[in-house]
């Protein structure tokens, strides 16, 4: 495998096999051992998400708009779906160029570019003047963003040097937790009180505080000769065949989320298309010495199974998060700021599992928390899905913080198992497989629990209600399948042995 040569191609040395390079056996050391965050990591975790709260905010601010946004640029809504849509597909195709990226230009001046760009994207699409041009910004603002995701992941691990990851990743799973949580109520203040421009204004500061912050603390690790002849090169067939894949893939789950179905032409085709793009891929890439993302990699348990369990995560949290607020809003009645408030809960929920597991991860391991995480989110959804309009608001959000709870215990240890055992070379890869598995786990189980939820509520002999009870039943199945996939993630690791005593040289021989 051609991997052993690219830390070469960064101008470093090459990986050392169970050298300082790797992410270690276990999550964080020896069980028991006391995990000792290295404050050069906490540095760069900082730093890095003050950057991509920009990213996070922004993409569930716009998700309550798009009716705002229809109205005001007099289009209609299945059009104002590009805004989401054109974002979604170039997020997808950008994901797979980070680590090439990272590998030719080096992690800190990949990032300022790419926080730049998601920055001029903002400002664009806050001037927009038609429906194509904030399209066209969106898109742009999709490309840095889908940058800056495993990007994040893959310079806040490496920094780490496989230390104290249970820690760590508390940081890295802040944001993606609190954005749908926080997301929609900032965007049903903006969109109640100001314009719907201001809600990519609000980009802005993080951006510029973010890229202040990189460009004075983050370490330069350009690589020492970009020149030279190992020079990293692109795998353009790769590429040609993994982005469009990826980004056919979650258009027609998009489309099947809008068009109530998966028997639709504009589903089906993009779908298959899909599939056949990232089977021919997976071909290409097991034969290939240097791919553009290393598939070998799920071939280690680790990988393998947080890359599946983080797709199911991604039923759990984004499918869930479609229904809870239309079901305060079409059966409660509430507006799209009580809604967004209503949830609310979850995030104080997720804040607390973020003190609480974090550090037991290096300790326990990531199977036990994660089982138990999702445990927690299949109990805690199960009063929804027996809910109806006048079921008490205050037993409900106190389920919704249990739900949130169980939902930062989940995102932790399975994001740290993604990177167990791995050498620094391989964290970018595996960033990039743990990244796609998400985003399309929470595309697919959004689409699926709307389809459920459009078919029940096409049913007029039964009450709207009913329709969000069985969606709710659906999302409980998932976590309950997620539950068992957990089995599969490593457990804690055992201590390591301590070496032998070299034997003193024997004098006769001497």
């Amino acid at each position: 495998m051609a991997l052993t040569r690219v830390s070469k191609d960064r101008g470093g040395a090459p990986p050392s096999g169970s050298g300082s390079g790797s992410v270690g056996a276990g999550a964080g050391g020896e069980k028991g051992e006391v995990a000792v965050l290295d404050p050069a990591a906490v540095k760069t975790a900082l730093i890095l998400i003050v950057g991509v709260m920009a990213v996070i905010f922004d993409t569930t601010i716009v998700s309550v708009a798009l009716h705002t946004l229809a109205a005001d640029l007099d289009t209609s809504v299945s059009t104002i779906q590009w805004v989401t849509t054109g974002y979604l597909l170039a997020l997808g195709i950008a994901v797979p160029l980070s680590t090439w990226g990272q590998q030719r230009f080096g992690g800190k001046r990949l990032w300022i570019f790419a926080l730049s760009l998601f920055l001029a994207g903002s400002v664009g699409a806050s001037l927009a003047w038609n429906v194509g041009a904030l399209i066209g910004w969106r898109v742009v603002q999709g490309v840095g963003g889908g940058l800056m995701l495993p990007l994040m992941t893959t310079l806040i691990f490496q920094a780490a040097g496989g230390k104290a990851l249970g820690k760590l990743v508390t940081y890295v799973a802040l944001p993606p937790l609190l954005g749908p949580i926080l997301g929609p109520v900032l965007g049903g203040l903006i969109l109640t009180h100001l314009n719907w421009r201001y809600m990519f204004w609000v980009n802005v500061p993080f951006c510029a505080a973010g890229l202040f912050l990189a460009v004075r603390g983050l370490t330069d690790d350009t690589p020492a000769s970009p020149a030279g002849p190992v020079r990293p090169r692109l795998d353009v067939p790769g590429l040609l065949l993994l982005a469009p894949g990826t980004a056919v893939v979650l258009l027609g789950l998009a489309n099947a989320g809008s068009s109530a179905g998966f028997s639709h032409a504009d589903v089906v085709v993009p779908l298959v298309l899909g599939v056949v793009l990232l089977a021919a891929f997976t071909v290409y890439a097991l034969r290939r010495s240097r791919p553009l993302v290393e598939l070998r990699l799920l071939a280690k348990r680790s990988v393998a199974s947080s890359t599946t369990v983080l797709f199911f995560s991604g039923f759990s949290l984004y499918g869930a998060m479609l229904l809870m607020p239309l079901y305060y809003q079409d059966i409660r009645g509430a507006t799209a700021l009580s809604a967004g408030l209503m949830i609310v809960p979850q995030g104080l929920g997720t804040l607390l599992s973020r003190v609480a597991v974090g550090g037991t991860i290096d300790r326990f391991g990531p199977r036990v928390i994660a089982l138990s995480g999702f445990a927690v989110v299949a109990v805690a959804t199960i009063p929804f899905a027996r809910s109806g309009p006048h079921t008490d608001e205050w037993q409900l959000a106190a389920w919704m913080v249990l739900r949130g709870f169980g939902l930062g215990a989940v995102t932790m240890p399975v994001m740290v198992a993604g990177y167990i055992g791995l050498e620094k070379h391989e964290i970018p890869h595996s960033s990039v497989l743990t990244r796609t598995a998400q985003q399309v786990g929470g595309s697919f189980g959004t689409a699926v629990l709307a389809v459920i939820l459009q078919n029940g509520l096409a049913d007029r002999t039964a009450e709207p209600s009913a329709a969000f009870r069985t969606a709710f039943w659906w999302s409980v199945g998932f976590s309950a399948v997620a539950v068992l996939l957990s089995l599969w993630l490593p457990g804690a690791q055992k201590p390591a042995k301590p070496a032998k005593p070299a034997k003193p040289a024997d004098p006769v021989s001497r």
